[in-house]
């Protein structure tokens, strides 16, 4: 069990089935955005104690590999029970630490455990196939293996479902695994593995080590690491993506994203404003699935753009523990500055501030800063190019669909899109030319369920296999491949 802890005490590394302080490190406060309160501190491991970590799960690889898959996903099936006995108590963690809503802790805690479900499907998705007489007198059989250890880097964003994108896969297929969550919402990450320490794990299966960019590069580096998983901005995920893979790894580093809403003239627009709302301002916009530009048609711009700032007015910014709050603060003081220099970039680049942010009712302490709308955006703008990260919705207007589609497809990212529409043709149109791994039709935000795979393209997102799904059990395997043949009469 996790050790009981004070406010400002440092989080504790979780090595070999122990927690286990880091002595003498360098730490950075972990600070509630909505207070201001410290609520635990950091620890930044060192390359010495990232070393302790890695062989404590190379040694537990070794016998955890020829486990047998039905026993592997045994504690996955524990931990699916405890997470769901326990997601309001982790959820006020989330809440706490990282200033979301208590609602939108319990949805991404439920969308880590749907992942922890499908990775109990091991048994199945590690089959990779058999053919009798694949040649004369010769059968072939394709199996999957584990691998050796993995590291997962994960954000501040999303601490509760993030790391079981990948931690229930990587061991369920028979790796160790080591997380490292983001400094800023380490309690979260410290919840879980308390969790998976009850779960019953073999002690070393799963580890936990906290710090910052040096422990990073340490893991990432590291000659016994077999494969880095990461989520985060995209200058740290292309570092990420290009030392691993330099240093022989398997990788897949998801990136930041700047995700359009296109809206036809064809349109419920009031059903389109409400989802538009929901994802832009969602987790404060501190998401990479959140879609803050809307290319709208001509024709409804003006009647649209009513809408969403009659709605997004309407929402009640407040500390995410209250559950009459709508949005959160900013996870830092660093963070709102960079996004109310972002609303300062969009009035002087000429936009139309529709419903200023910093306006809003919002609490004296805290990073707070309420749903931003600016009109009449011209597609080239800052605002409108730049990952913001942060409550700020851009509204451009298009001719016609051609223009809105271009608009999506000029930018470098390529994570998500969403069009509204009752016209099929331009559904069928969207599915095909659209330029981003996950898209939606009439659906505000296209978050895959964890049986499919989680898209990314362009800048959004480097390497070959994403997380979830079929894509997470072959990123977590190596395929063999076994020719067998048993000549006549021997």
């Amino acid at each position: 069990m996790s050790p009981k802890q004070q406010a400002g005490d440092a989080v504790r590394n979780y090595v070999g089935g122990e927690w286990v302080g880091v002595e003498g490190a360098e730490t950075v406060a972990v600070e509630n955005p909505a207070t201001g309160e410290t609520v635990a501190e950091t620890p930044y491991s060192d390359a010495e104690a990232v070393d302790g970590v890695v062989s404590t799960a190379a040694d537990a690889f070794e016998s955890w590999r020829s486990t047998p898959v039905e026993e592997r996903i045994q504690p996955l099936f524990r931990l699916k029970s405890l997470l769901e006995e326990q997601i309001d108590e982790i959820a006020d963690v989330v809440a706490t630490e990282h200033g979301k809503t208590v609602a939108e802790a319990r949805g991404e805690l439920r969308r880590g455990i749907e992942n922890v479900e499908v990775a109990c499907g091991a048994p199945s998705q590690m089959q990779a196939g058999h053919l009798d007489y694949a040649a004369p007198g010769i059968d072939e059989t394709a199996s999957r293996q584990a691998v050796g250890v993995f590291a997962a880097i994960t954000p501040f964003n999303f601490p509760g479902m993030i790391p079981l994108w990948f931690l229930p896969y990587a061991v369920a297929t028979g790796n160790a695994f080591v997380l490292k969550p983001s400094e800023r919402t380490p309690c979260t990450a410290r919840e879980i593995l308390r969790l998976v320490d009850e779960a019953g794990f073999p002690d070393g299966v799963v580890n936990l080590v906290n710090g910052g960019p040096e422990t990073v590069n340490a893991l990432i580096e590291h000659d016994d690491v077999a494969g880095v998983s990461f989520v985060g901005s995209t200058p740290v995920a292309k570092h990420v993506y290009e030392t691993a893979a330099k240093n022989g790894k398997r990788v897949q580093a998801q990136g930041g994203a700047k995700n359009h809403i296109v809206v036809s003239d064809d349109v419920n627009l009031e059903f389109a404003a409400e989802q538009t709302v929901s994802s832009a301002f969602a987790n404060s916009g501190q998401r990479c699935l959140a879609n803050p530009v809307a290319v709208v048609h001509d024709d409804v711009y003006e009647e649209f753009t009513d809408l969403v700032v009659e709605y997004a007015a309407e929402m009640t910014v407040g500390d995410g523990r209250d559950e009459d709050t709508d949005m959160g603060p900013l996870v830092s003081a660093d963070a709102r500055e960079r996004v109310l220099n972002y609303v300062e970039t969009g009035v002087e680049e000429g936009a139309t501030l529709r419903l200023d942010g910093r306006d809003a009712d919002v609490p004296e302490t805290g990073h707070f800063l309420g749903p931003t709308v600016f009109g009449d955006v011209n597609p080239d703008a800052t605002i409108a190019r730049e990952e913001i990260f942060g409550p700020v919705l851009a509204l451009i207007r298009a001719a016609d669909f051609d223009e809105a589609l271009s608009v999506v497809n000029a930018s470098e990212y390529g994570n998500a899109a969403s069009l509204f529409t009752e016209r099929g043709r331009e559904a069928r149109r969207f599915r095909r030319d659209a330029e981003a791994g996950n898209l939606g039709v009439n659906v505000g935000t296209a978050a895959p369920m964890a049986f499919f795979h989680f898209g990314g393209e362009k800048g959004s997102f480097f390497g070959d296999l994403h997380a979830q799904g079929d894509d997470a059990f072959r990123f977590y395997t190596d395929e063999t491949v076994y020719i067998e043949r048993w000549p006549d009469g021997e």
